[in-house]
């Protein structure tokens, strides 16, 4: 698997067992990420928080990486959008508190992409 082409390009297409290995090192990462920057800087959780306490040095390693895993995950998830033969702008959905959750489990991790070529590329269980 070309790790490069599947955390940083948002083109081609992608299936399920790809897109759902995609996701858990990207979970894996953010949960490392996370527990590096509490040892490191002190990072407290919880009391009610929406985001971390911390300090500007801390924030801005936070946010840099947060950015980048951000990115990654949009990519996976634009291939399997394609996949489905949609635009990865359909990604936006997961602003719609709930059901875009849902609709992004269900859409992206559980029903098939389209079989044979679309407009985004061939078939991936064809290759």
């Amino acid at each position: 698997m070309n790790w490069q082409w599947l955390f940083t390009s948002f083109e081609g297409r992608i299936n399920r067992a790809k897109f759902w290995i995609g996701s858990l090192v990207l979970w894996v990462l953010w949960i490392v990420v996370n527990l590096v920057l509490s040892t490191i800087f002190g990072i407290q959780y919880g009391e009610g928080r929406i985001f971390p306490a911390m300090g500007p040095v801390a924030w801005l390693v936070w946010v840099l990486i947060a950015l980048a895993l951000t990115y990654a995950t949009l990519a996976v998830w634009a291939k399997r959008w394609h996949d489905r033969d949609k635009s990865g702008w359909w990604s936006l959905i997961a602003f719609v508190p709930i059901v875009g959750a849902i609709w992004i489990l269900v859409e992206l991790g559980c029903l098939p992409g389209t079989e044979g070529p679309n407009r985004f590329g061939p078939d991936p269980l064809a290759i």
